[in-house]
């Protein structure tokens, strides 16, 4: 499926919906969950009227979207919502880096889910758009990836936290699975970077080079991520928002940790593989010197030989030994005895 281009909303208004990113699903997918203390509803829905009918108080409905190209549905749903148009034109254009926006009766996060395409062999991401009203939290993902299943799980659980509080506790739980998705992408580059690491040491072929490029390009490609991620955790923790409430600072507080923990992460993968191109280097260095000093040695042995061989084969007729019987013999032997001798001095040296 192919990506709109960015030309197309050259010259558009402010607002103008155009999706801009790889279609990802088919079609697009709508499922509300409904929940509080003693009630619990979970519904696919196949439209927006259907799905505001299901938005009913008292506790926090949760609208989730797969598939953000379909813009008469990121409309719709926008409108109803009564959310701003640049908002909506966020939610469709899927290349945003995570910011968060403050309005005055919800918030608006653009976040980056990080994850390894087993087909590419490489690290790619998809945007997460979360818009956290006071009873109401919507998300738009980009497909169904299962991403927010253990949610989903803990939602029905009677008794459970997330069923007890508000929306801005779920918001900070989907916040928290999605911070928690990249220590998931770093345990993956960090069994990479063992796996180069030994190839380094027994086979530093042009193969690992190509790899320990493809790991850096990843590790500068989350690195892009995560810090954004952390200035918008920070500004959720600090409290500046309406929407969110004193008792879920504690939580984004933890999920700020988590953060720093990552880029802290990142950039020990970041020395690391400067330390690996280090080794690559002195290791292709260490096996070419290797191999001049094993032709410099035979080259050296063979000298000596070549001068004797020339030295016969002048052809003078009055040459002393030319008519010896024992002299083609007596020159082998020599050469030999050099040659042996050479090696045995080479030896001594250290230099075999």
């Amino acid at each position: 499926m192919k990506s709109a281009s960015r030309a197309k909303k050259a010259g558009l208004p402010p607002g103008s919906l155009v999706h801009i990113g790889e279609r990802k699903v088919y079609e697009t997918s709508i499922r509300v969950v409904s929940y509080g203390h003693d009630h619990y509803l979970e519904r696919d829905v196949m439209s927006v009227k259907e799905c505001i009918s299901l938005k009913q108080p008292p506790g926090v409905s949760w609208i989730n979207v797969s598939g953000i190209h379909n813009v008469d549905i990121i409309e719709d749903l926008g409108k109803h919502l009564g959310l701003h148009p640049l908002v909506m034109e966020d939610i469709v254009n899927a290349e945003q880096r995570p910011k968060v926006e403050d309005f005055v009766d919800y918030i608006f996060l653009v976040l980056r889910v990080p994850y390894i395409d087993e087909q590419e062999k490489r690290l790619a991401s998809e945007q997460v758009s979360i818009v956290c009203g006071r009873n109401l939290v919507v998300t738009f993902l980009e497909r169904d990836t299962g991403l927010f299943n253990p949610i989903i799980a803990r939602l029905k659980t009677e008794g459970s936290r997330v069923r007890g509080l508000d929306a801005d506790y779920l918001a900070y739980t989907l916040v928290d699975v999605i911070v928690d998705n990249y220590f998931i992408v770093m345990e993956g580059l960090e069994r990479r970077m063992e796996d180069l690491d030994e190839k380094l040491v027994s086979n530093p072929d042009p193969g690992v080079l190509h790899s320990i490029h493809a790991l850096k390009r990843d590790i500068i490609s989350l690195g892009r991520s995560v810090w954004p991620l952390r200035d918008v955790i920070n500004f959720l923790r600090k409290g500046e928002s309406n929407v969110i409430k004193e008792d879920t600072l504690l939580y984004l507080g933890d999920v700020y940790d988590h953060t720093i923990r990552i880029i802290e992460g990142i950039e020990t993968f970041r020395e690391m593989i400067t330390d690996m191109m280090d080794v690559y280097l002195s290791s292709v260095s260490n096996k070419m010197n290797e191999i001049m000093m094993v032709l410099t040695i035979i080259g050296t042995i063979f000298i000596p030989l070549t001068f004797i061989t020339g030295i016969y084969g002048m052809n003078f007729r009055y040459m002393p030994e030319i008519r010896w019987h024992l002299g083609y013999p007596m020159v082998l032997l020599i050469m030999l005895g050099i040659g042996v001798a050479m090696l045995l001095y080479f030896r001594k040296k250290g230099w075999l």
